[in-house]
């Protein structure tokens, strides 16, 4: 059976849904496939909702948000001393220019970066896996506490999101929930400065986001998501909410009924702040869409590939210390690693694959 492509079903949104997901939390199992409808609905049409009900408390954003003025108020000099590029884990102190898919157009942007914590003798760090590891916290007091925990309740939110997801494909949770042990899934403290020229500057260029899903903590609008008909549509700033986004992730395991839609940060003049988490699998979790979905639509449109092949390849990619490091031969791109922007929304690179999804 066919079925609409992903600009076709995206081309009339011109809002994004607001969904409330306390009864997936704490209601029944007849409340619980209510608000997994919800979901697979806005992951279908438009691939982005405003999350309520999510149960993070006022307390924990405030904490998280004062302790990033903390740490980004500080000399340079001072964060530089947890430069990213002084780790192995990819986590640490993001100075602007260091990221952008095209080097010719740096994000203006600095950025703190955190992931799930793993002690240096985790198996799968004294292994050599990418992206896994301790994160370096910053000598300032008082700061990791509030930062961890709000860590801990956004992933938790985001392991009943992935249980919602798989019962929006008409699956059992625990189908995609099986490959979330030890993810590497990464907050982001990020500071836009004051810009004049915002304008004619980019915060965040035009991107789909390399994981399964996002949640985004933002403090003010600036958000933008494109439509079918290639429209930018504004993410209007809703108190409390969280932003949810599709992930290249989700939208080969649903075999492109959920689309990872494109979206960008743009006319950031004033001082803000935003917090995304980036909900990801295990790093060896093969992803392909799933058999039950490629039933349903007669052929699979993605090829496999490996969950942490894939975010890390991108990775190498964006970061300006990685490129430094692939370029000196000090690192190499995972086997068949995709170009940035081959999937998603205007994905380049989607073909036919093998089916199935294990670790």
């Amino acid at each position: 059976m066919s079925t609409p492509t992903g600009n076709q079903r995206l081309a009339g949104f011109q809002a994004i849904p607001v969904i409330d997901i306390h009864p997936l939390l704490h209601g029944d199992d007849q409340a619980k496939r209510e608000v997994a409808a919800e979901l697979g609905r806005a992951a279908r049409d438009v691939g982005f909702f405003q999350m309520m009900g999510h149960g993070i408390d006022d307390s924990l954003r405030d904490g998280l948000i004062h302790q990033a003025k903390r740490f980004f108020a500080q000399p340079e000099a001072t964060k530089m001393e947890r430069y990213i590029g002084l780790y192995h884990h990819h986590r640490g102190y993001v100075p602007p220019g260091e990221e952008s898919p095209d080097p010719a157009k740096p994000d203006m942007k600095e950025a703190f970066d955190l992931a799930f914590e793993l002690p240096s003798d985790d198996p799968a760090v004294l292994a050599g896996t990418p992206l896994l590891g301790p994160n370096p916290w910053p000598d300032l007091e008082g700061f990791k506490e509030p930062v961890a925990t709000y860590y801990d309740a956004a992933y938790h939110v985001g392991r009943a999101l992935m249980g919602g997801f798989a019962m929006a494909l008409g699956l059992a949770p625990e189908q995609l929930l099986q490959y979330v042990n030890k993810p590497p899934s990464q907050l982001r403290l990020i500071h836009y400065p004051y810009n004049p020229d915002a304008e004619d500057a980019q915060g965040i260029g035009a991107h789909t986001d390399y994981e399964c899903f996002t949640l985004l903590l933002p403090t003010a609008p600036g958000l933008e998501v494109m439509n079918g008909n290639g429209e930018w549509v504004d993410v209007p700033f809703k108190e409390g909410a969280l932003v949810v986004n599709i992930g290249d992730m989700l939208e080969i395991w649903s075999n492109g009924e959920f689309v990872a839609t494109s979206h960008r940060v743009r006319k950031v003049k004033e001082e803000r702040y935003s917090f995304p988490l980036f909900f990801a699998c295990d790093y060896p979790t093969r992803v392909a869409p799933l058999p039950e979905l490629v039933a349903r639509h007669g052929q699979a449109h993605y090829g496999a590939l490996i969950a942490g092949d894939h975010l890390y390849a991108q990775t190498i990619q964006t970061f300006r210390y990685l490129r430094e490091r692939l370029a000196a031969g000090e690192i190499t791109l995972p086997e068949d690693a995709r170009e940035v922007g081959s999937l998603g929304q205007h994905g380049k690179q989607k073909a036919p694959g093998s089916t199935g999804a294990t670790s």
